[in-house]
């Protein structure tokens, strides 16, 4: 679909239209903001913010869980299902890459090649998805997990989330970076792999 489907030609009007100077993505996202954006998606910003949270969730169960036998390995789970998660974006991104080897749009990167999914819009998406997931447990005292103050800041932070990454996504096409589309299915792979970890927080969490 993004090499050679129907969608191709449309994609690309509109990825032309939106990085054009007088175009309307200069006037909703200015180039210095679209930059910024784009740059959330870079492996050396999202993956310390991930690392982070791991590392404070792996700190807050290791108490909890000890001596705890079985149910002290389950506690270490969630950090390292989302460790593998995010490991998974580069393994699965390259070898689409290499495989499907979509031309780049007009911009700092035209003359390359495998562009589709793109890298940094997946990166953003399941670093920040997954930080996110290992903290939901977290948003609220435990004695009242589901007071309506704790589920309107679990809302206001998923909508945060999605908002940041559709930031990524515009700054990349934006800046000339990606084709929309080389974001879209970077957003449907990151949704597998976000379902997947969903799963196992759910089940190591009951």
């Amino acid at each position: 679909m993004a090499a050679h489907g129907p969608l191709r030609s449309l994609d690309e009007r509109l990825g032309r239209a939106l990085t054009s100077p007088s175009g309307p993505g200069a006037a909703l996202l200015p180039s210095p903001a679209a930059e910024f954006f784009a740059d959330l998606g870079n492996m050396t910003v999202a993956l310390p913010v991930l690392a982070a949270v791991v590392g404070w969730v792996a700190w807050r169960e290791r108490g909890a869980g000890a001596g705890a036998g079985a149910g002290a390995a389950r506690r270490w789970l969630p950090p390292l299902a989302a460790a593998v998660a995010m490991a998974a974006v580069p393994a699965l991104v390259a070898p689409a890459k290499a495989l499907i080897d979509r031309p780049g749009p007009p911009g700092p990167l035209a003359d390359g090649s495998g562009f589709y999914p793109s890298g940094h819009a997946a990166t953003a998406a399941v670093a920040y998805g997954a930080a996110l997931l290992l903290l939901r447990p977290y948003l609220g005292r435990p004695q009242h997990p589901q007071h309506p103050r704790h589920r309107a800041l679990r809302r206001v932070l998923v909508a945060v989330v999605a908002l940041l990454n559709l930031a990524v996504g515009a700054g990349l096409v934006r800046r000339g970076y990606h084709w929309p589309l080389d974001v879209v299915g970077s957003w449907c792979l990151s949704g597998c792999l976000l379902g997947a970890l969903w799963l196992v927080l759910r089940r190591t969490r009951r």
